[in-house]
């Protein structure tokens, strides 16, 4: 065993680690450091995730990576939206293997080991506004909202949607999961964004439910 895997598989539990992981762990210089990790990498002993970030190769974790939690470390800030949520929460039926994400900076794509992550850049007034912070095993997962992913998901994806037909009849949503959505919750999202297709949406849907 290379002496990073080593030293992670021994003091770094979940198995996910950066650069700065491997500075805490092996002294020396920054090159002696990037030397032990490509030596280790080219052993197959550890994955790169992305520049910076590594984790250990499936046969050395001791657990199972949560590819929620791996999500907040690739790219951040960032929280679980669009349709990942959707099926997450149980409001659309497919199941989505891709981890869907909005993110405050500029919108990128990763293929990481373990699948690939989508963030994309949606304005709005207050980034966490509609989102739960969620915790597992000590690690933090900011998932969205239903009301808040279906939110972004119009603007992301450009949907001139007016009323609920065409989140009935189009993602299959059923109208019992949308008529779920508490009033505040509706006017806390309605509220969070500039956009003029989204706050119609949102205005409509509103009207049909309601609320």
């Amino acid at each position: 065993m290379q002496t990073v895997t080593e030293k992670v598989f021994e003091n770094i539990h979940c198995g996910v680690f950066s650069t700065e992981d491997v500075a805490n762990l092996i002294s020396g210089t920054d090159d002696k450091r990037y030397g032990l990790v490509k030596r280790a990498m080219a052993a197959g002993e550890i994955l790169q995730i992305r520049r910076g970030l590594y984790c250990l190769a499936p046969k050395y974790l001791k657990k199972k990576i949560d590819p929620l939690v791996l999500a907040q470390r690739i790219y951040g800030p960032s929280y679980v939206s669009l349709e990942f949520a959707l099926s997450w929460h149980g409001w659309i039926p497919e199941a989505t293997y891709s981890i869907t994400c909005v993110s405050m900076r500029k919108s990128k794509t990763f293929d990481a080991p373990i699948g690939r992550f989508y963030y994309t850049r949606v304005p709005q007034k207050s980034f966490y506004a509609g989102v739960e912070r969620l915790e597992k095993d000590d690690n933090v997962i900011f998932m969205a909202r239903p009301i808040k992913a279906l939110a972004d998901y119009v603007y992301v994806y450009k949907k001139d949607w007016s009323d609920l037909k065409p989140v009935v009849e189009s993602m299959r949503i059923e109208e019992t999961d949308l008529r779920s959505i508490y009033p505040a919750e509706m006017e806390e999202v309605i509220d969070n964004y500039d956009s003029q297709r989204v706050r119609k949406f949102l205005e409509g849907l509103k009207g049909d439910l309601k609320l």
